[in-house]
């Protein structure tokens, strides 16, 4: 290290009634591994987009320097012509193509306009190598779990003769297994490949393992940075620098008051609805109380979220077998309008996929699952909806100028606090909430936390899926442990802890537990 790689200097940008960066220095060095970090809304995604392309040049203020030249980027393969390749948080990848295929799209090894697939393949081979990805180039990227898509997205940059790699929340859908390991490699190709990273990412600690230096954004302006071996760099001292405050309590505190059973599953049973014979929920029995939060913990592919959406009117799955009960009632919920009429609502994971219409306002997203609520007589009642909509948005501070703004125009926090308004619109009495703070950051997080605990102080039920063991922690009061199917383990949330629930997975894995 350094050489200076970039620097940005003075750069400026602005959306309609929004100023998302103002005046924002930073220089990085060559070789390095520099993290950026800040509250959502901060502009780091914004900056980055800046920096490939994504916004061209002549859509904002300022100049780029990489490489001691001023560069004018009007689309990303102008950078990627320079060796700046970005991997958003929301992978570029095409489910139905092959590792191999997406390697090289729109950069296909080709003579005439003919591929040559043997050297595709023979490509493709090597730089899954280099990334430690063990796959037939053949296969289908559905057919990898997310840690290896994360990889494939990686080797595929290397195609590209990546000098500065930008990675926005690599780590977000991983486990920490898959997270460290990620890590690691930018670690190792920082040591054998002087590859530049710069990394975005709401994990503090993961900033703290493998960055050498911490810019911190807050409200579009570079507040600091922090240099490791010179400077303070813990997560206290970096929320300090994201939020302007300290926050010495993570999870907000809750009044415990826990009631009847709202939510009751017996002997649940679930099957992959391509491969017939594949069982993904077996044989789950689980209850929830109300003004109770209820945590699912498990590793990727434990069938957490194929429970949750199979409870939510069958949204997932096949040949689905067992009872509900609700407030002692036995339900039969064949679809997810019957699900949200009978007061249960499911807050996915994957908000843009299969949470929000992105290219549709705020106010027609906060009222979706519920329009009987803004309608008289069968026809909307417009100023009602903005009514409504508004009072979500003041009740969640969404940060937007105003309810008409379209969600692909929000930042990823308050796009998960429009999915939650959603569901909160709709009152529900059983909430199931799946991964609800992903990608967010942790002053959105301690926000979000507050809603969960309203809703549980006002007799709601919640169910609480979470990848992040420190999350389920500090808001559960009890935990389930789910893996390969089955509810392994059932803990206290007050002695649970990140090893003993570690522990029951890796005794289960090896046949000790429910044999």
């Amino acid at each position: 290290m350094g050489n200076t790689i970039l620097k940005m200097q003075s750069i400026t940008k602005e959306f309609p009634g929004v100023k998302a960066l103002d005046q924002v220095d930073i220089e990085v060095e060559e070789g390095e591994i520099h993290a950026i970090c800040g509250e959502n809304g901060a502009g780091k995604s914004t900056l980055m987009n800046v920096l490939s392309g994504i916004h061209p040049y002549g859509s904002y203020e300022g100049e780029i320097i990489y490489k001691g030249k001023v560069c004018h980027f009007h689309t990303i393969k102008d950078s990627e012509r320079m060796g700046i390749v970005i991997i958003h948080q929301e992978l570029a990848l095409v489910p139905y193509l092959s590792i191999a295929e997406n390697m090289f799209l729109g950069n296909e090894q080709a003579r005439s306009g003919v591929v040559n697939w043997d050297l595709t393949y023979q490509k493709t081979s090597e730089f899954m190598k280099m990334v430690g990805l063990h796959e037939n180039p053949r296969t289908l990227v559905k057919d990898i779990g997310m840690g290896k898509q994360q990889l494939a997205e990686i080797a595929k940059a290397l195609a590209k003769n990546v000098k500065l790699l930008i990675l926005d929340e690599p780590t977000s859908s991983l486990n920490e297994s898959d997270a460290k390991n990620l890590l690691d490699l930018l670690l190792r190709f920082k040591k054998e490949r002087g590859i530049t990273s710069i990394l975005i990412s709401h994990k503090l600690n993961e900033l703290a393992y493998c960055a050498d230096k911490i810019t911190v954004i807050r409200d579009g302006h570079a507040i600091e940075t922090l240099v490791k071996g010179k400077d303070e760099v813990t997560e206290a001292r970096i929320i300090k620098g994201m939020v302007g405050r300290e926050m010495t309590n993570r999870f907000p505190p809750r009044a415990h008051n826990i009631g009847d059973v709202a939510l009751e599953v017996r002997h649940w049973t679930v099957y992959h609805p391509l491969f017939a014979d594949r069982k993904v929920v077996d044989d789950v029995s689980i209850t929830l109380h109300r003004g109770e939060v209820v945590g699912v913990a498990g590793l990727i592919g434990a069938g957490r979220t194929e429970l949750a959406m199979s409870i939510f009117g069958k949204a997932y799955g096949a040949h689905i077998s067992g009872e509900l009960y609700k407030d002692g009632k036995r339900l039969e919920l064949h679809n997810i309008s019957q699900a949200i009429g009978d007061g249960l609502a499911y807050v996915t994971e994957d908000r843009k996929g299969n949470g929000l219409i992105v290219t549709d306002s705020i106010k027609h997203n906060l009222t979706l699952a519920r329009p009987e609520f803004i309608s008289k007589r069968g026809i909307l009642d417009k100023d009602l909806e903005v009514h409504k909509a508004k009072e979500i948005r003041e009740l969640l501070d969404v940060k937007t100028p105003s309810v008409e703004q379209l969600v692909g125009n929000l930042s990823g926090g308050n796009q998960q606090k429009v999915l939650v308004g959603k569901w909160i619109f709709a009152k529900p009495d059983v909430l199931l909430l799946d991964e609800p703070t992903r990608g967010i950051d942790v002053g959105a997080k301690y926000e979000i936390y507050q809603i969960i605990n309203d809703l549980v102080a006002q007799g709601k039920a919640v169910l609480m899926i979470s990848s992040e063991l420190p999350e389920l922690l500090g808001m559960c009061d009890r935990i389930y442990v789910m893996n390969e199917g089955r509810m392994i383990a059932e803990l206290d949330g007050k002695e649970a802890s990140q090893e003993s629930i570690m522990g029951c997975i890796m005794q289960d894995s090896k046949g000790e537990i429910g044999a």
